[in-house]
């Protein structure tokens, strides 16, 4: 468990930073260059700084770069379709977010656990290599996931011409990611809408011809969305659906 926490931060610091102090290193200091392996062996102070630096990176690239933004927008909208605006908390549905996509993302975890920092934590592989070699899966991952659109919409701004889909920068890929996610977490909260609409239209026009026009809808519509959405066994099937639409 400690060394996948390690390899987590330290596959961080590769995909986002870029960070020049990895490519000054040669000439600190406090860096000593090991020969065997071709691996590089950092400092206690230089660690500090790059374990700091991955901690305050590593919401951004939870956030950003995995299905969490999906799924967390799809449980938020749901809440407020049913009429629910503390319940679930903010806390349960961000848990249940952050364990689904921990379940999505894990074939590409250990592809880049077993793949980049087993080698490189051993000695076997450099640091430059390890990175380029572990961002393989997450990038397939994310292109796959990517509208078409999206991702040529800023390959347009980017201003640079790309042979190869491949090819794409992570500065190119992550916010066309991060906006397709966002798309599609809207469009199925779009749906998820419709039949909790259907079901406030159908109270609301029961009352209406009661002469109840004084009485809220909503007495009666929550209970009823709450039953039928738990003897359908929403959670369930939502849960499932989410998952589903990664992996095929």
């Amino acid at each position: 468990m400690k060394n996948k926490i390690t390899f987590y931060i330290t596959g961080v610091i590769g995909l986002l930073g870029f960070f020049p102090l990895i490519a000054w290193s040669q000439t600190l200091p406090l860096v000593t260059t090991k020969q065997v392996g071709g691996g590089t062996s950092y400092s206690v102070p230089v660690e500090t700084v790059l374990a700091l630096t991955a901690l305050s990176f590593l919401p951004a690239a939870l956030i950003l770069m995995t299905s969490f933004t999906r799924i967390l927008i799809v449980f938020s909208l749901l809440r407020q379709a049913m009429g629910l605006t503390t319940m679930p908390p903010n806390i349960v549905l961000i848990g249940l977010s952050l364990f689904l996509t921990l379940f999505i993302m894990n074939p590409v975890f250990d592809s880049m656990y077993k793949n980049a920092y087993q080698p490189y934590s051993v000695g076997k592989m450099a640091f430059p290599q390890a990175i380029e070699i572990g961002s393989k899966p997450l990038k397939e991952f994310m292109l796959k996931q990517t509208r078409k659109d999206d991702l040529n919409l800023f390959v347009k701004l980017y201003g640079v011409e790309i042979e190869a889909r491949e090819d794409v920068p992570f500065t190119v890929l992550i916010p066309a990611f991060a906006i397709s996610e966002i798309k599609t977490g809207f469009l199925i909260g779009f749906v998820i809408f419709l039949p909790f609409l259907v079901i406030d239209f159908a109270v609301a026009s029961i009352l209406t011809s009661l002469g109840m026009v004084m009485v809220s809808p909503m007495m009666f519509s929550l209970p009823l969305k709450l039953i039928v959405f738990t003897l359908a066994d929403g959670w369930v099937l939502l849960s499932t659906s989410l998952v589903q639409s990664y992996i095929n």
